[in-house]
């Protein structure tokens, strides 16, 4: 893998660069997106190098074997179009089977959560719209890498350490993530070569090598092996990965876009729609609004959100300001209870290119290895997106075969006007919602820079009336909400999230890479808009 000649130069808001920019959550991801784009590719050939060379050097948060959603705003467009690449359910996985499985609810991990993975349809409509080096091109980093190895970075080794369990019931799983038994440490050296040849396979026969033929019949052999409903008949099935028409609502001046459901983004905007209408008398109280409208977003989420093309999500009716207005009502000033919001982790991808497109990628296993099932002879792991599928009778995100689950992981873009402001993602599942809206909220109510409002002290809501603070978190503010009935306890050292972001302003490009991941952002040396050097 080639390194990109890099020019951007740093100071408090960020990094700072006139031809392009890539942010994500490490190092070799941002270089090969770079590296696209030095060779003349768009925001979309970036995005997904540096996505495939995540499920190399990342396999505990993405793999070929996930799910992925982008959204791609093209410069002249007056916003942004999206992409869900969020497969189904397996025909046979319906609530009866899962009950008779032995399972009450839906498992957090095993062969009763794997859905077809979406993640290789989205890359390769993704680059027939909107790329220009196409699949073989833009699959050469992440092929090498797995052919070659790379050095494990230290905050993925320190997640590996913490979600090795999830490996040890599967024999390939545990074989190909625990070398010697053990999850590796910082500055080891790892390769992948099964995966490359896998990556090799697509970039030459494209998504249809991985939905039919052989790959296809040995995901669904794993799954079935496992005792799960999966099957290569399920994978053929899929229609691929969908365009869609992002939500978007205004707060302040900036108007904020989210994919649509199944996933979560909804809740960001419904958030930021109940806390703006709310008049605080200080830090304190604006804090205490704020979780207090999330919670209350996450209830409707956890009501409502399903698979649109199976049941009727009132997203209007979530959104209007009517309804936004009955929320904020009902914040009290002591703190109330809440839904369960858990954890989990996902790569995301931020790009902006020398023409003023932008595309922001999100890809994910769901939690930590996924459903911890490898694909023997593949160097891939399968996801575990259907433990978010409810059992309980009559709710719109019943367990159906066909259906997609609740999702969790939300690009985001940031507009003004008919103009791309920014491209802007945060990991670690349902912080998800909770991480963009504080960074939003830094930026455009405190003004603090990009790289500034990525940096500051974050709050996770959990559940009930707990909520943790990381430990720089304004103490005076810690006190005020424990005076208000917040249970308020320490954010552990993975839990806060991963912030990626580009903004696009007056002065060019400024890139900004979260402190808490391994990652960075690069500005490419070359512009090939107009030939400049």
């Amino acid at each position: 893998m080639s390194h990109p000649t890099t020019t951007g130069t740093r100071d408090a808001d960020g990094v700072r660069g006139d031809w392009g920019m890539v942010a994500t959550s490490h190092p070799l991801a941002a270089a090969a997106g770079a590296e696209m784009l030095e060779a003349g590719g768009s925001a979309a050939d970036a995005a997904v190098a540096a996505a495939a060379v995540l499920c190399v050097v990342d396999p505990r948060s993405t793999s070929v074997g996930g799910d992925a959603f982008a959204l791609v705003w093209q410069a002249g467009e007056s916003g942004p179009v999206g992409l869900a690449g969020a497969g189904p359910s397996p025909a046979a996985m319906t609530a009866d089977a899962v009950n008779e499985a032995g399972h009450d609810r839906m498992p957090r991990l095993g062969p009763w959560t794997v859905t077809v993975p979406g993640a290789v349809s989205l890359w390769e409509r993704l680059l027939e719209r909107y790329g220009r080096l196409g699949l073989e091109r833009v699959l050469r980093p992440a092929i090498e890498l797995a052919e070659q190895g790379f050095d494990v970075a230290p905050i993925i080794a320190g997640e590996w350490q913490e979600s090795q369990d999830r490996l040890r019931g599967d024999k390939a799983a545990s074989a190909l993530f625990l070398p010697g038994g053990r999850p590796p440490r910082a500055g080891d050296k790892l390769a992948n070569p099964e995966l490359g040849a896998v990556l090799r396979t697509l970039s030459s026969g494209g998504a249809r090598a991985f939905y039919q033929g052989e790959l296809a019949d040995r995901i669904g052999a794993a799954v079935e092996a496992a005792g799960g409903p999966l099957r290569a008949t399920d994978l053929a099935a899929w229609q691929g990965a969908t365009w869609v028409e992002p939500l978007r609502r205004p707060y302040r001046d900036v108007d904020v876009y989210e994919m649509p459901p199944p996933g979560q983004g909804i809740v960001v905007l419904e958030t930021l729609g109940i806390f703006e209408g709310v008049e605080a008398s200080g830090p304190v109280e604006s804090e205490h609004a704020a979780i207090e409208a999330l919670k209350l977003a996450f209830a409707d989420a956890a009501a409502h959100v399903a698979d649109p093309d199976v049941a009727d999500v009132p997203v209007g009716r979530l959104l209007s300001d009517g309804f936004l207005a009955e929320r904020r009502a009902k914040i009290d000033p002591a703190a109330a209870r809440g839904p369960v919001a858990t954890g989990s982790d996902t790569v995301y991808v931020a790009v902006v290119d020398g023409d003023g497109m932008g595309c922001s990628l999100i890809q994910s296993l769901y939690e930590g290895f996924g459903s911890g099932i490898a694909v023997p002879g593949t160097g891939l792991l399968l996801q575990n997106r259907g433990s978010n599928f409810s059992t309980e009778s009559g709710h719109p995100n019943r367990v159906a075969g066909g259906k997609r689950p609740y999702h969790t992981i939300i690009p985001a873009m940031l507009g003004r006007g008919d103009a791309l402001l920014g491209c802007l993602g945060v990991v670690g599942g349902f912080m998800q919602p909770q991480g963009q809206t504080q960074i939003i909220r830094r930026l455009l109510d405190d003004g603090m820079g990009l790289q500034a409002a990525i940096d500051a002290p974050r709050a996770r809501y959990w559940n009930g009336r707990r909520v943790a603070v990381e430990k720089d978190f304004d103490p005076e503010i810690r006190r005020g909400l424990q005076e208000r009935g917040h249970e308020i306890e320490p954010l552990g050292r993975f839990a806060g999230g991963g912030a990626q972001a580009v903004l696009v302003g007056d002065g060019g490009l400024v890139g900004a890479s979260d402190p808490r991941k391994d990652g960075c952002a690069l500005a490419p040396g070359h512009d090939h808009s107009d030939g400049r050097h």
